[in-house]
């Protein structure tokens, strides 16, 4: 995000009520202003309705996928206490059992293999890895009380080398590679080191993600991609969302599972239950409370559904973003579910908010979407989220409201910022959420071209054009502009006047050391 001097807020909010052409980009709104006469009494404006708001920019379906909260009634405390008793004992036990034969089994299948998969598993070892822990991973779900249920018909990995799996919504989702005939795929690095779970793992031949090598997610591509296309690699699994949601939408695809360019198969899971324990979201029960939950359900439904083989075209295997967007369509289609644009980073974001003392759901912005269209990081998003906590914390529900906003830009309530709020303000209920302010201060604060935009401020200030600006004319043109006679500017003017001349010329302006953020004003 480009970085001005403070005083050009209070020249835009100025130049809105005055004078020059301004056009905000991207749809928002275009305001047409003449140029400004000497004296800031003569001003006459021109107001132009509004344009529509670019539907691309409109709030998602699903506001907050990564949400899961559980009602119990009391019957159904009932029912769970009296298998919490009587099922939930010999569950465990079975469960213990099956899980130790099979890390005997993986740990046989391992021995002697280095932890680095270089080379595919062949023979015996294969064979042990398909055939033995494949029913014993199918007897370990069902002494969790599990129905399955398979819908559709595997592929060859020869017709597809690579498995898509959505909506990822649980841990128990492991269910699939179980039901593909276990492939291999991708995992974090730490998992191997998990007692039980990541020997049984290691047998799968993961692709490893390391999160401390800053070129791990080229490796992963790159491992993807060789094995895809090597012939003699087994199929290799992915959850192209990335993170777990709540499977009301399918979220962003990842494009890594999409490199390649070969054909995928695209799976759905579906939990058909009346009571939903399986969901694990970032905002909702953990891991040892969801699992204590399902254990105490009679039995827990799973559908799991093999679609058609998925075949590339010419231009999605040169576009992996139009290919993950097409595979993602075709199976929401089959889902009967929407699509939204948010990823991992919402994710992220979420947890900052919270860490913030905001809502967790403020951080949701849908980043794939926001990222792209306003070329902004995850960094800047996350500055971004710090700013708009120290204006909205102490409002209620995370949001700004036009005293916050005129307390933060050091204005009063007056005609002019209501304008100003509602351009920020895109769906009109009288505040601003945190979606709203990055896309606002993306689009007013980030004009393209940064020196002409300090140049007109500058300009707009300079009424006697001596090529400098005094506090008088700054006081004077904005307390004119924005109908405040009595509006005191010192401060805001000190903060510009580095050096304590009492003026500021155009070079100091653009080059000087007050440089801060267009916001902090």
């Amino acid at each position: 995000m480009e970085f001005y001097p403070n005083w050009c807020v209070a020249g835009v909010l100025a130049h809105f009520r005055i004078s020059l052409h301004l056009t905000l980009s991207c749809g928002f709104r275009a305001l047409h202003l003449s140029h400004p006469s000497s004296s800031a009494n003569k001003v006459q404006q021109q107001r132009v309705p509004p344009l529509p708001r670019q539907k691309s920019f409109i709030p998602p379906q699903i506001p907050n996928p990564f949400v899961h909260e559980i009602n119990l009634s009391p019957l159904t405390k009932l029912k769970m206490l009296l298998c919490g008793l009587f099922i939930l004992p010999l569950r465990i036990i079975l469960f213990m059992i099956v899980l130790l034969v099979s890390w005997l089994v993986a740990a046989i299948a391992t021995c002697c293999c280095p932890e680095r998969n270089e080379k595919p598993f062949n023979g015996w070892r294969r064979k042990v890895t398909q055939s033995l822990i494949s029913t014993l991973g199918r007897l370990l779900f069902f002494s969790m009380g599990f129905h399955v249920r398979v819908e559709g018909k595997p592929a060859s990995p020869a017709d597809a080398p690579i498995l898509l799996v959505a909506p990822h919504s649980s841990f128990f989702d492991a269910i699939a590679v179980i039901v593909s005939g276990m492939p291999s795929s991708v995992s974090r690095e730490e998992n191997i080191s998990v007692p039980l779970f990541g020997r049984i793992l290691r047998a799968l031949q993961p692709v490893l993600v390391s999160r401390a090598d800053p070129d791990s997610r080229k490796n992963t591509i790159d491992e993807i991609k060789k094995r895809a296309t090597s012939g003699d690699w087994p199929q290799v699994l992915i959850f192209p969302e990335g993170t777990c949601t709540n499977h009301t939408c399918l979220i962003s695809f990842k494009p890594g599972a999409f490199h390649p360019g070969v054909a995928v198969q695209p799976i759905l899971l579906k939990y058909p239950n009346t009571l939903d324990t399986v969901t694990w979201t970032w905002q909702g029960y953990t891991v040892e409370k969801l699992l204590l939950l399902t254990l105490c359900q009679i039995w827990t439904n799973v559908t799991v559904e093999f679609l058609p083989v998925y075949v590339p075209s010419e231009d999605e295997k040169k576009d992996p973003f139009l290919y993950a967007h097409n595979v993602r369509h075709t199976m929401a289609q089959a889902l009967g579910l929407p699509v939204t644009d948010h990823t991992y980073e919402d994710c992220r974001l979420m947890m900052t908010a919270g860490e913030l003392t905001l809502p967790m759901e403020t951080g949701l912005v849908e980043f794939t979407k926001i990222s792209k269209k306003l070329n902004l990081k995850w960094d800047n998003i996350r500055k971004q989220l710090e700013i708009f906590a120290s204006i909205a914390g102490s409002c209620k529900g995370g949001r700004i409201g036009i005293e916050e906003f005129a307390r933060h830009l050091k204005l009063p309530v007056s005609d002019v910022l209501q304008e100003l709020f509602s351009l920020f303000d895109r769906n009109k209920d009288g505040t601003i959420d945190f979606r709203e302010y990055v896309i606002g201060m993306a689009i007013l604060c980030n004009p393209a071209n940064t020196e002409e935009t300090i140049k007109m401020a500058f300009k707009l200030f300079d009424v006697d054009e001596d090529e400098s600006i005094t506090e008088v004319e700054f006081s004077s043109l904005l307390q004119s502009s924005l109908g405040v006679p009595d509006l005191d500017v010192s401060k805001l003017f000190r903060d510009m006047d580095a050096d304590n001349s009492g003026k500021i010329s155009y070079v100091i302006s653009l080059l000087g050391p007050a440089k801060v953020p267009c916001q902090d004003t």
